[in-house]
């Protein structure tokens, strides 16, 4: 990956950001989505944000290569921090856990008061997206999800807005699944969530010989209500 060609997964993630924007990438890794973008003429500046020194150090001479120093701007520090309110009017976080990617957004939020584009790239539980989108009133735009090397990524699209615009009154089957996907219902979707299934099916096979507990119990009936959740769809 280089910042002529990026992974299929960052590629969908840059299709969203708007035309000339001014980006923040949070936990940039290499800075190849800001560099790709600012290269492509999508858009007009970057701040590629990490925490990790290794990958912050990675990031400084990736943009130096690229000769790229004036439009983007590498800096070292934890989430949102990076960057200062309304200095971006769009944001990518891509390949985090959707727990973290929510936490950052939380503890940032005062970062978001010139109401940026969110652009969430997931690797598990886009679900804790999609509640704290709600829970903070942002709109869902869009959402994808696709397959590279055999690994199932989705992306989801926000801005500030009528959190419920595209839910309906099945509401707990959409947080989880997604409104957008559970309509479209793609190969990937099917993929990602038929593995869901066997992997919890076999988890609650073996809670089901372990020693009785409360909080066993507890989880026992959280896990049969997602599968429950997820057959309506894949087997309607």
């Amino acid at each position: 990956m280089n910042i002529q060609q990026l992974s299929k997964r960052l590629e969908t993630v840059v299709s969203y950001i708007p035309k000339q924007s001014k980006i923040a990438d949070i936990g940039s890794d290499h800075a190849y989505l800001p560099c790709y973008a600012v290269n492509k003429g999508i858009a007009s500046s970057a701040i590629a944000g990490e925490v990790v020194k290794g990958p912050y150090l990675s990031a400084k001479k990736q943009v130096e290569d690229a000769e790229l120093t004036r439009e983007v701007e590498v800096r070292f520090g934890n989430g949102l921090e990076v960057i200062a309110p309304g200095e971006v009017d769009c944001i990518t976080i891509a390949g985090m856990g959707g727990a973290l990617i929510a936490s950052i957004l939380e503890t940032g939020k005062e970062k978001l008061t010139n109401q940026p584009r969110l652009i969430l790239q997931p690797n598990v539980s886009a679900k804790s997206i999609r509640t704290w989108l709600m829970d903070n009133e942002w709109d869902l735009l869009g959402e994808e999800i696709l397959e590279e090397d055999d690994k199932v990524y989705e992306i989801l699209v926000a801005e500030k807005g009528n959190p419920k615009r595209h839910y309906s009154d099945e509401l707990e089957k959409e947080l989880l699944l997604g409104p957008f996907l559970m309509k479209e219902r793609n190969d990937a979707f099917s993929k990602k969530w038929n593995q869901e299934l066997r992997q919890w099916k076999n988890i609650l096979n073996n809670m089901e010989k372990a020693e009785k507990t409360d909080a066993l119990e507890d989880r026992k009936q959280e896990l049969i209500k997602k599968i429950q959740l997820v057959e309506e769809v894949l087997i309607p």
